[in-house]
């Protein structure tokens, strides 16, 4: 059973802006290596070609890429993001407790 938890949730309750939660890959390049070996071992499909462009451009200030973006790029699974009234940013539950 795969368990998804909200980011926004835990930025709520944390008392933090939940905004820089959906842009968090462009944040931190540590934060694209935890999400590329979590895929790998987790994700038979991983798309590891994307995966290093995206990695060369973490960290930098002029490159930017959504949830959704690399979901799509990256065969991800391990986050997801929904639009709507009961969408947001989720992650699996090992993913979320690192943020």
């Amino acid at each position: 059973m795969i368990i998804f938890l909200k980011v926004e949730w835990f930025a709520k309750n944390l008392g933090l802006n939940e905004k820089p939660f959906r842009n968090i890959i462009n944040r931190f390049f540590k934060t694209t290596e935890l999400l590329g070996i979590w895929e790998s071992v987790h994700n038979p499909n991983f798309n590891y070609g994307e995966f290093d462009t995206i990695k060369s451009h973490a960290g930098l200030n002029s490159y930017r890429i959504s949830i959704k973006e690399w979901v799509n790029k990256t065969n991800a699974i391990g986050l997801m993001a929904k639009a709507g009234r009961y969408g947001g940013t989720c992650a699996h539950r090992d993913l979320a407790f690192e943020f």
